[in-house]
């Protein structure tokens, strides 16, 4: 496929950046947060929460999970839109990148039980402040949103990534980065999205595989202009 650049090494990143800096939480419940008395107790409660969270097929993997609150971290996002929030593991894992940063990220879930499991993990680890669940469908509630987005990931249905795109558009700083998830298994499905990212001029892409779990892949792109 033409899309697809392999970028080796990005696991074992992952792995040594999540052992280094995802010191995070344990094992009661929101109460038990409140009880921690510093950041790195806090850290390895979240920590012990990631590690033992009931991820299931739907969920995205530890290591893509991990490489997220990386690219997060590392591009000093300040503003996030997760498309799919499911039960929260990725929101949870981009959150400490967010928080990290001073940063806010806005999540959506189409279910309102999946979206109620998504808010109460949210809060188990304590960042109910930084990380906004919305209930509804992404396509009606994107326009909704104010101001501007530097980071975008996208991980709902597959055909409509390139609508969710364009709802984001206008969102959009220079210098925003958009992942989108499943790019290899799903490409058929979303060939609109990955024709009009490989030839725009004003987006750089490349696929990578952050972790092998699923044997797929995620879309990297930059907002050139």
């Amino acid at each position: 496929m033409q899309y697809i650049r392999l970028v080796t090494g990005l696991m074992m990143m992952a792995a040594i950046l999540l052992a280094v800096s995802v010191q995070s939480i344990s094992a009661q419940d929101r109460e038990e947060i409140g009880t921690l008395a510093s950041p790195a107790d806090i850290q390895k409660f979240r920590e012990e929460f990631i590690k033992n969270f009931h991820r299931t097929g739907l969920n995205t993997t530890i290591g893509d999970a991990a490489f997220l609150r990386i690219m997060v971290e590392c591009t000093n996002a300040q503003r996030g839109l997760e498309v799919g929030s499911f039960n929260g593991f990725g929101a949870i894992n981009m959150g400490m990148g967010f928080e990290r940063n001073g940063g806010h990220l806005f999540t959506l879930e189409l279910d309102p039980e999946t979206a109620d499991k998504c808010r109460e993990n949210i809060k188990k680890v304590g960042l109910e402040k930084t990380v906004t669940c919305i209930t509804g469908d992404a396509l009606q509630t994107i326009p909704k949103l104010k101001g501007k987005f530097d980071f975008v990931f996208l991980d709902a249905a597959k055909q409509d990534y390139f609508n969710y795109f364009k709802a984001c558009l206008p969102m959009l700083k220079v210098g925003s980065v958009i992942i989108a998830d499943n790019v290899v298994q799903s490409a058929r499905a979303m060939k609109d999205f990955l024709d009009f990212m490989e030839n725009d001029p004003d987006y750089d892409m490349v696929i990578i595989r952050a972790s092998e779990e699923k044997g797929d892949g995620m879309a990297v792109i930059y907002k050139l202009k």
